[in-house]
């Protein structure tokens, strides 16, 4: 069993022009992982292929976050985000994520692309506290499944009293720029 790196607070920061991508079968193992992936993450390939994309999955992420990503991509919706990744040696790296469903010929799943960019400092200061949220109720709950259930509840709660949904605030913080 690989060993989780400890996290440290040591942020690494995409450059403007710099585009992480990386591609996945459908139950989440990479396929495919771009120079840029692998120079931020700090695992070379051979470490990466074959390997559930949560290799690089951040304490301080939600369960929720994720639950709510593989709910939309699996009904074939591209989703966005801002998530906050650990590299191998701990330092972390926050990204606007959008996964995209890959589709074959008959319309299935084939696996997913995911293109991610840097993210605005402004939109991170706007969803850290979203996050912590999230992140305390699942830490509070009896379970991992009630955890995450409780967290996306929080999250639903949140954005109807914003009256938006959780992709509208992500462009919005992102800017609308993609």
């Amino acid at each position: 069993m690989r060993q989780r790196p400890v996290p440290k607070n040591q942020e690494r920061r995409l450059g403007e022009d710099d585009f992480i991508v990386s591609k996945t079968d459908p139950s989440g193992k990479i396929t495919y992982a771009n120079r840029v992936f692998m120079e931020i993450s700090g695992y070379a390939e051979k470490e990466l292929l074959g390997v559930q994309h949560n290799i690089i999955r951040h304490p301080d992420m939600p369960r929720g976050a994720f639950w709510l990503l593989w709910d939309t991509i699996q009904k074939k919706q591209e989703f966005f985000a801002f998530v906050k990744n650990l590299a191998k040696d701990g330092s972390f790296y926050w990204v606007f994520a959008n996964v995209t469903p890959d589709l074959d010929r008959r319309g299935q799943v084939a696996g997913y692309y995911s293109v991610r960019r840097q993210a605005p400092t402004s939109a991170i200061r706007a969803i850290e506290p979203i996050y912590r949220e999230m992140l305390a109720i699942e830490q509070r709950a009896s379970s991992v499944k009630q955890g995450m259930q409780q967290s996306v509840a929080y999250l639903h709660d949140f954005l109807q009293s914003k009256g938006t949904s959780y992709e509208r605030l992500v462009l919005d913080l992102y800017g609308d720029k993609p």
